[in-house]
């Protein structure tokens, strides 16, 4: 299938939707969480049912988001006016009305916002080079969580540097602010473009559904089922499932257990069907079964996530025991084996 050409007329989804995608399945897995369940249905399918992309298509709109995302910043900043200003004299009039047009109901952002849902890796790469002033202030305006991961990967030298440097700092010019926000978003669009000349469809979704926590993987599932149930099957036969675990031979599983911890799996097994816990059982000792069934037994309530997680360890264990090649993980339209 031929790209989609730059001129390719686009509706706003399919905009989102390509944005989705140059981010990258770990940056678009962190997008889905902040979405509506009626939104997350809605652009998991404009992802699935984009064709390939053409390189041409994909920079016109991140063009447009990034025009957009600084026209939200100089609106913020000074107002209507200065904006419509800086953007006549950086797109010339026309081109600035069209870019105030799109902003009609502006969403008021805070300095470095484009770097608030951008991965630890990925912001540590455009600022492992940068002053340590501008890391201190960069990590002024990050959640607590992603500033302390980007600190935690900066040599050790230059981390007591930052953290003074943060510690001491006062007030920053606007005008400074806005110059290192365009310096990064410059270096950032960089990055995210890398590897993704062509891209959307099926594999790009389930690519970002191997990031995103279990409750969203269903959701999105669920709904796919409903809405296109072929679409859905593709999108299983890509996928692993913890419940799909019945589809692994005795083997498979016997080696899985292996590296599983106990603990871990009798929380994974908490409500799941008695076929699933009887496949498991089955390729047990008798006696680690019987320690299962008893932890299961007296477990207790357990919370939904605390179940959840369990079984993505299990399901991380699975897919790397089958892209080393330890496992085979059958799928529909898979060849059969031959003894």
């Amino acid at each position: 299938m031929a790209p989609l050409p730059a001129d390719t007329k686009l509706t706003g989804r399919q905009k989102v939707a390509i944005v989705i995608i140059a981010l990258g399945p770990k940056a678009g897995a962190e997008v889905f969480k902040h979405l509506k369940p009626e939104e997350m249905d809605e652009l998991t399918l404009e992802i699935a049912a984009l064709g390939p992309i053409s390189s041409e298509l994909k920079q016109k709109v991140l063009n447009e988001f990034y025009e957009t995302a600084v026209a939200q910043n100089y609106l913020t900043e000074g107002g209507l006016a200065y904006a419509r200003s800086v953007l006549e004299q950086a797109l010339g009039s026309e081109r600035a009305n069209e870019v105030l047009e799109r902003l009609a109901a502006a969403i008021q952002v805070s300095p470095f916002e484009f770097l608030r849902r951008t991965d630890a890796s990925q912001i540590l790469n455009v600022v492992s080079n940068e002053h340590p002033q501008t890391v201190a202030l960069i990590l002024a305006y990050l959640p607590p969580d992603t500033a302390g991961q980007v600190v935690s990967s900066l040599p050790a030298e230059l981390q007591s540097e930052v953290a003074m440097r943060l510690a001491l700092m006062d007030r920053t010019a606007p005008e400074v602010i806005r110059e290192i926000e365009n310096v990064l978003e410059r270096k950032l669009s960089k990055v995210i473009n890398q590897d993704f000349t062509t891209a959307g469809g099926v594999k790009a979704l389930v690519e970002v559904l191997g990031k995103v926590d279990r409750s969203t993987e269903k959701t999105i599932l669920e709904s796919l089922e409903e809405q296109s149930p072929e679409l859905a099957d593709e999108v299983r036969r890509l996928m692993f499932l913890f419940e799909d675990i019945v589809m692994l031979d005795d083997r498979s599983i016997q080696q899985v257990l292996r590296e599983v911890d106990g603990k871990d799996l009798a929380i994974a097994l908490k409500g799941q069907a008695e076929n699933v816990q009887e496949k498991i059982f089955k390729n047990m000792s008798s006696r680690a079964a019987e320690i299962i069934k008893e932890d299961l037994e007296f477990m207790g309530p357990v919370r939904v996530s605390q179940v959840e997680e369990a079984q993505q360890k299990i399901v991380a264990v699975i897919r790397k025991l089958e892209d080393a090649g330890t496992i085979i993980v059958a799928r529909g339209g898979d060849d059969d084996l031959v003894a």
